[in-house]
């Protein structure tokens, strides 16, 4: 319930006022509200979130502040939020339980996934928002741990049916945009006061009267700033005011702001100070542990009544600064010395047995000299980290040891850890210099091949192109002898990185490395995976298409029999077989991997997999013609990469659109190529004209399709090529290129009946049928309907039915061209293949065929998301299971199902699937 008192709103914000008040009315209404107040240092975010608690009656409040210090451990601002509600841990699933005690240190376990925590994050909040609407707010979150502030974001983005409003505060261009999690979340920009707003503010805090013209320059010169205006006054006399405050600085605005708190802190007493400095030290606000601290540095009582009169700082039930520039003015202008003494003491005064690693880490802050024991109680603390999920805590922890190690040799083998844990946690810059670091140190053959092989990998994973070649190649050939295994593996992924560099690979190609690939060591057996796809692709580009799938095929049933038992494999080596996959035409290979996949990576919560595992099922969809499905799967993927800041998977987004006929794709392609050729992607610049060679197809735009099929078709691209001959043929029947088109037959016939799949059949027997002269064509055409019926490819068979129908037409057999034209008509609409679906209505129309209009579509009536829960629903799964596979709440779910059900005129879920297939 609202107080019914009125409220006294901040000057000059009623503006932001107004949208807080709405927000927690919206709350309380069921309407989950996310918000992020940017602005400046100083601005008035602090207060404004002060004024959202202050309204928010009858809410329970959350509360978690970001703290500089702590950005390194990881899960500890999510930590300070969930405190209060981890009474209802027991509550949640199993699993999301598990991941959240591992997370916070509760319970020991293998490391859990972001995702999973997210999901118990938003579990909790959704628990507790039924019993009372929650407030929640981050201040400072641009100095949350990077872990703590991907998760809140991941929970903000599937906040939907809670009573929940959940607020960040957060300084403007304290992240780069590329790193801010938060960034595509709701915003309310804080701008400084207007000027009269700010004429009127300085006016209550300066004493006697103010020259008018000073007071202009002051408040130009903070533009309106509340902070400035409050802090930059403080201590100057009238004279001096009336002299002209402000001389022109150049000076940041928050430096000049933090040089009045400095000021204010340097005429304290030495003791109030260090107590200061001890508070902005210890970033919970823990009030028993700061006067231990300040028993250790044997400061009075009144050290902390001085800092407190003084207006700086707050110590109630917790200790609060006045405003977090008080805090990092208290810590940075420290002496080093003094800020080593605190950090001792707090060290000694936390408890080893609850804050171990808190404790180690304070104690690293106070290590001047190398120290053994401590860097090993580092490492140990990195290894509770990583078992955490906090791999870039665990980086940090190993960093510090590394630096306090004594021995050469051991700094080395840390250095090495260091590395491979920030290159896993998402850091390839911090990843390459702790590489050059380890490289200086005495590293043993072992050590000096396999960081060969990470900083081959840290080159890959930051530009995908060719650069990474020479040092994979370089590492496979130092490992050989020491680990063939890795050996084997390190060639595996420069054949990788060839494949992906494609037409920029240089004047070797994918060929020399591939030979280079066939030196190396006999593989254990029975082979694995990876040996598998290293001993096939060698061959393939080595020897051709034809032994290359000799080798590769049964690698594929091997992998379709054993996914479930390989997992690791199969998530570490996803992208390679996908492709080869794709190159073979092995449509069941591609269902049971991306089924898989997708199923390993919900299960496991496993954060950077994901993404790529649904966009490679969304590419499934989209070739077996369930565009809602692929659409719903492509933007679970994009809000995921979007959350962790990784670079969004484009490709099976732009395959829609294409698909779809959408009029926007050839720039979207377009851009995408650019940004190929400069990332070194050669493979994604061949992928450019085979999709638009799809597209022009579509649009009936032939000779436009045939001169970008001719461009994708001019290197061996894997799992490309062979797609775009498909176009080409049916570009160069369609543009009177017979020549063009029959080259590209004989190319297809090799790869087609070397991949013997039904949909690498069923397209070679229609692309014949498409240079059939009279009757020999029907047969063909048959045949290629028949193979493709059998296969997961319902695209092509509708494509098909298209082409048939176009020919029957032609040879004036209209009834039999109605019927055809009909099916492809019926399938392509119904599929939202829109281009096509128009090619195949102007067909029908010629026939004399009269087109009714047809029911009322899904995909006009459902969103992409609210399709998916359907089908979830209709296959039976609870509003938890659904909300577990989807990364929202139970809450959500049945927001969306009531929407569904609302929209489809059903009134339960046994009735869903009949209405889901009646009306597709």
């Amino acid at each position: 319930m609202s107080s019914s008192a009125p409220r006294r709103g901040l000057r000059g914000r009623r503006g932001e006022c107004g949208v807080l008040d709405q927000l927690v009315t919206d709350a309380r209404a069921g309407q989950s509200q996310v918000l992020v107040l940017r602005g400046e240092p100083g601005v008035g975010k602090s207060a404004l979130v002060e004024y959202l608690v202050g309204g928010a009656t009858g809410c329970q409040i959350l509360r978690a502040t970001g703290v500089e210090s702590e950005m390194e451990l990881a899960f500890a601002g999510l930590h300070q939020l969930c405190m209060p509600m981890m009474a209802r841990l027991d509550r949640l699933p199993g699993p999301q339980r598990d991941a959240l005690a591992i997370a916070f240190g509760l319970r020991a376990g293998s490391a859990p996934d972001r995702f999973m925590v997210g999901l118990a994050v938003l579990s909790l909040l959704a628990e507790e928002a039924d019993e009372q609407p929650l407030v929640c707010v981050v201040d400072d979150a641009q100095w949350l741990d990077r872990v703590s502030a991907q998760t809140l974001a991941f929970v903000a983005r599937r906040l939907l049916a809670e009573r929940v409003a959940l607020v960040f505060a957060v300084r403007t261009s304290a992240i780069a945009s590329g790193d801010d999690p938060l960034l595509a979340l709701r915003e309310l920009t804080v701008r400084g006061l207007r000027d009269d707003d700010a004429r009127a503010l300085l006016d209550s805090v300066v004493p006697g009267r103010l020259d008018e013209r000073v007071r202009d320059r002051i408040v130009a010169e903070t533009r309106g700033n509340p902070l400035a205006l409050l802090e930059l006054t403080r201590g100057l006399t009238a004279a001096e005011l009336a002299g002209g405050f402000g001389r022109p600085d150049a000076r940041p605005l928050a430096s000049q702001i933090e040089q009045s708190f400095l000021r204010r802190i340097g005429s304290l007493p030495d003791a109030a100070q260090r107590l200061l400095l001890a508070a902005a030290a210890e970033p919970v606000g823990d009030v028993p542990l700061l006067r231990r601290v300040a028993e250790r540095l044997d400061l009075g009582a009144d050290a902390a009544g001085a800092a407190e009169a003084a207006g700086l700082i707050e110590i109630g039930a917790r200790v609060r600064f006045r405003h977090p520039l008080v805090r990092s003015a208290a810590y940075r202008a420290a002496d080093p010395g003094d800020r080593r003494d605190v950090h001792r003491a707090l060290a000694e005064a936390t408890d080893p047995e609850f804050d171990s690693d808190r404790r180690a880490w304070h104690r690293a802050h106070a290590a001047v000299e190398p120290d053994e024991a401590l860097a090993g109680e580092l490492e140990r603390s990195a290894g509770r980290a990583q078992a955490r999920g906090g791999i870039a805590a665990a980086a940090a922890f190993l960093r510090r040891a590394t630096e306090l190690t004594p021995d050469p040799v051991r700094r080395g083998t840390r250095a090495v850890a260091a590395a491979r844990a920030a290159f896993e946690s998402g850091a390839p810059d911090a990843a390459l210099e702790l590489v050059a670091a380890a490289e200086m140190g005495p590293l043993d053959e072992v050590q000096h091949a396999r960081l060969a092989r990470l900083r081959g990998q840290i080159v890959f994973a930051r530009r995908r192109g060719g650069e990474a070649l020479p040092l994979l190649l370089d590492a496979a050939g130092r490992l050989e002898g020491i680990d063939d295994g890795q050996a084997r593996e390190a060639y595996l992924e420069a054949l990788g990185a060839a494949v992906v560099a494609g037409r920029l690979c240089g004047s070797g190609g994918v060929r020399e490395v591939a030979e280079a690939s066939r030196a190396a060591p006999r593989g254990p057996r029975p082979p694995r995976l990876a040996d598998a796809l290293l001993d096939g692709l060698a061959t393939r580009f080595v020897d051709g298409y034809v032994e290359g799938a000799s080798l590769l095929k049964p690698s594929l049933r091997a992998i379709r029999r054993t996914a479930g038992r390989d997992e690791d494999d199969i998530m570490r080596w996803l992208w390679l077989t996908w492709l080869v996959a794709g190159d073979l035409w092995d449509d069941e290979t591609w269902h049971e991997l991306t089924t898989h996949a997708v199923r390993v990576a919900r299960a496991t919560g496993a954060l950077n997999f994901l993404p790529l595992a649904l966009s490679y099922r969304a590419a499934v969809h989209v070739h077996a013609g369930e565009f809602d499905l692929a659409s719903a799967l492509i933007d679970e993927s994009d809000t995921i990469t979007e959350v962790t800041g990784n670079s969004p998977l484009g490709f099976a987004s732009v395959l829609l659109m294409v698909w779809r006929g959408d009029p926007r794709a050839p720039e979207v392609i377009r851009a995408g190529s650019r940004d190929a050729t400069a990332w070194g992607e050669g493979r994604a610049i061949g992928l450019a004209p085979y999709l638009l060679s799809v597209l022009y197809n579509g649009l009936g735009r032939y000779q436009d399709a045939l001169a970008n099929a001719q461009l994708a078709g001019e290197y061996e691209d894997l799992a490309c090529t062979g797609f775009s001959l498909v176009e080409l043929v049916e570009a160069g029947a369609r543009s009177d290129a017979p020549e063009v088109a029959a080259a590209a037959l004989r190319r297809l016939e090799e790869q087609a009946v070397a991949a013997g799949t039904d949909w690498a059949l069923g397209v070679l027997a229609r692309s014949r049928a498409l240079l059939c002269d009279g009757p020999a064509a029907d047969p063909l055409y048959r045949e290629a309907i028949a193979r493709l019926r059998r296969s997961r490819i319902t695209v092509h068979l509708a494509r098909t039915h298209l082409v048939y129908g176009e020919w029957l037409r032609r040879e004036n057999r209209r009834v039999d061209a109605r019927e055809h034209l009909r099916t492809a008509y019926e399938m392509l609409h119904g599929f939202g293949a829109g281009a096509f679906a128009e090619r195949a209505r102007r067909e029908l129309l010629a026939t004399g065929e009269s087109i009714r209009q047809q029911t009322v579509d899904i995909r006009e009536s459902l969103t992409a998301q609210e399709a998916q829960i359907a089908w979830l629903a209709a296959d039976g799964k609870t509003n938890s299971e659904i909300g577990a596979e989807l990364f929202i709440s139970p809450r959500t779910v049945e927001w969306h199902l009531h929407k569904v059900f609302t929209k489809l005129d059903v009134k339960s879920r046994n009735k869903l699937r009949g209405a889901l297939a009646a009306r597709v």
